[in-house]
């Protein structure tokens, strides 16, 4: 009913050898050297997204070195040294999180709070539970964060 063809794969000429290719996953997370996006509007962080140098993520501050949503992390920015905080990322996420369309960070201070006075970009309601408890947890105080979110999705 159905011929069964095989094909001979020595025959092939391959021009560079298989070994060459490389076949692993992409990876979508937040690692070292990460290109990232700055949402507030802190003056280092539309001076860098206006010249085209977006910042890099230097440490992620979790066990995994893989940053997810409200995690805090060290970028390098314009030279310098910022800690940030994660609110949007590209990689897929647990239900009733969204996705974005880039990786989204706020910079902060030590103390936690933002060094800008807005969010542009709408922020997932997660973030809220997240934060809530880093901010006992850790004795810095995340809540001035969430106040100058203008949108929640």
């Amino acid at each position: 009913m159905f011929a069964k063809t095989f094909v001979n794969i020595t025959r092939f000429k391959f021009s560079t050898p298989i070994s060459k290719f490389h076949i692993s996953s992409k990876r979508s997370e937040i690692q070292k050297m990460t290109r990232l996006r700055v949402v507030d509007n802190s003056e280092i962080g539309k001076q860098a997204m206006a010249e085209g140098k977006p910042p890099r993520c230097i440490q992620v501050y979790n066990k995994t070195g893989i940053g997810k949503i409200g995690d805090k992390i060290l970028v390098a920015i314009k030279g310098e040294k910022k800690k940030a905080i994660l609110v949007g990322l590209k990689q897929n996420q647990l239900s009733k999180v969204p996705k974005f369309d880039s990786n989204n960070i706020v910079l902060i201070d030590d103390t936690g709070s933002p060094l800008g006075t807005r969010i542009h970009v709408p922020i997932p309601t997660i973030l809220r539970t997240i934060l809530k408890e880093k901010t006992h947890g850790k004795g810095v105080d995340y809540t001035k964060l969430l106040g100058i979110a203008s949108r929640f999705v």
